[in-house]
């Protein structure tokens, strides 16, 4: 990763040169979408990975693309600008490790087909930072499985944008009437969101009721509840400290 990060700051952020960027070509309507694919990234690539690999750049959300419970070495990243993208197009066969990634700009209707797909599939999520492949997707929850676990008064929400704020979650749960105290937005130890958050109802029968919402979106992403306890909330605030 040193030879991803350690020029970024040198001569990154250039005069845009439409001339210089991969995909120059495109069409207007794939230019207007702010995002990237990412094809040939390492096995053992995580988001954190990507997030070096980007360095500087905000990253709204980045979807590593799984097929069959295995990792493709494809991923999507979506950016909050325009000029962002364009900055990030730079990048087109720089190195990750060993492997140079192609980046190439992407129709909004492929990455939302991806998500549909990640949803379908079960929809894994990485909460920890950690250098190994994707495990294998654990089997589809349906509605009857998550009907049928035992409920205590907090919710799991999983798959949320990175960018995804304590307001946005109170707004998706409007009709709850919950406050910032309810909720806990999962980071890491160094401070970047999980894409994980819990959130804590008056009673258990009110946060099983609050599952109606499951994968329904916040910004761009479907997002997956699961019932979940006070032990594990307080775990992950844990973690966040550390």
């Amino acid at each position: 990763m040193g030879s991803n990060t350690g020029g970024a700051s040198g001569g990154f952020y250039q005069p845009f040169n439409s001339s210089n960027l991969a995909g120059a070509g495109a069409s207007t309507g794939i230019q207007n979408f702010p995002g990237v694919r990412l094809r040939g990234l390492p096995f053992d690539c995580n988001d954190i990975d990507i997030c070096k690999f980007f360095v500087g750049l905000d990253i709204v959300d980045c979807l590593l693309v799984n097929k069959n419970g295995r990792f493709t070495g494809e991923a999507f990243v979506v950016f909050p600008t325009a000029m962002q993208t364009e900055f990030a197009l730079h990048r087109n066969r720089q190195n990750m490790g060993r492997r140079y990634v192609e980046v190439f700009r992407c129709k909004k209707q492929e990455y939302y087909s991806a998500i549909a797909n990640e949803v379908s599939q079960g929809g894994y999520f990485e909460s920890e930072c950690r250098r190994s492949s994707p495990p294998p997707r654990p089997p589809k929850k349906t509605a009857e499985d998550k009907g049928s676990m035992e409920y205590t008064e907090v919710l799991k929400l999983r798959g949320l944008p990175y960018s995804a704020t304590t307001e946005d979650i109170i707004k998706f749960f409007l009709e709850y009437e919950l406050t910032e105290e309810n909720v806990h937005i999962a980071i890491r130890s160094d401070g970047k969101a999980t894409g994980e958050a819990f959130v804590e109802f008056p009673t258990a029968e009110v946060a099983k009721t609050a599952m109606c919402k499951d994968k329904m979106t916040i910004g761009t992403r479907y997002v997956e509840l699961f019932p979940s306890t006070p032990e594990e909330a307080s775990r992950a605030r844990t973690r966040g400290r550390h």
